[in-house]
């Protein structure tokens, strides 16, 4: 059995001790982590539009895609000591949601955190690429509240019945 945890920053670590209680023995861990287009893009650009003509070398959008390797370095490096096992270490690049999905590809676990609106409990806490990933997970996904779960008096209250 193949277990994906998607790590992303500030909610990968309930993802590894969610694979750390769940995940068989023998089960093969994969940590992936993506990285989206978007920022990087942005700074290409914005720098190129209203910055930058002719001055490659000034160009923040390589800075910011050093940067953000360097942190996927950071995260796969710490999820894989509080893991305490072997793991494969798997960083990809593109729609996050997609790349997520494609991994998932004959996997026996998906396991993601929350994104969203985490202060109550409903379907507002699970933001788009997360909800995408639930939807399109070619695997069963285990899906972890990165911090105690709020309490039930968070669901909203039922619409008032209207008769007919």
């Amino acid at each position: 059995m193949r277990v994906i945890a998607w790590l992303v920053e500030g909610t990968w670590p309930a993802c590894v001790d969610a694979v750390r209680t769940h995940a068989p023995p023998d089960a093969e861990v994969v940590l992936l982590h993506v990285s989206g287009p978007d920022v990087p893009g942005v700074a290409h650009g914005a720098y190129a539009g209203l910055l930058g003509r002719g001055r490659p070398e000034r160009d923040p959008g390589g800075l910011l895609e050093a940067l953000e390797g360097t942190s996927a370095t950071g995260i796969l490096d710490a999820a894989a000591e509080r893991l305490g096992r072997p793991c494969v270490r798997v960083e990809r690049s593109g729609r996050v949601e997609r790349e997520v999905v494609a991994a998932a590809e004959g996997a026996g676990l998906l396991v993601a955190a929350r994104d969203g609106d985490r202060s109550r409990l409903g379907p507002r806490s699970l933001g788009p690429a997360v909800r995408f990933a639930v939807d399109h997970a070619p695997c069963p996904v285990l899906l972890v509240w990165p911090e105690p779960a709020p309490g039930l008096a968070t669901i909203p209250p039922p619409p008032p019945h209207h008769p007919r």
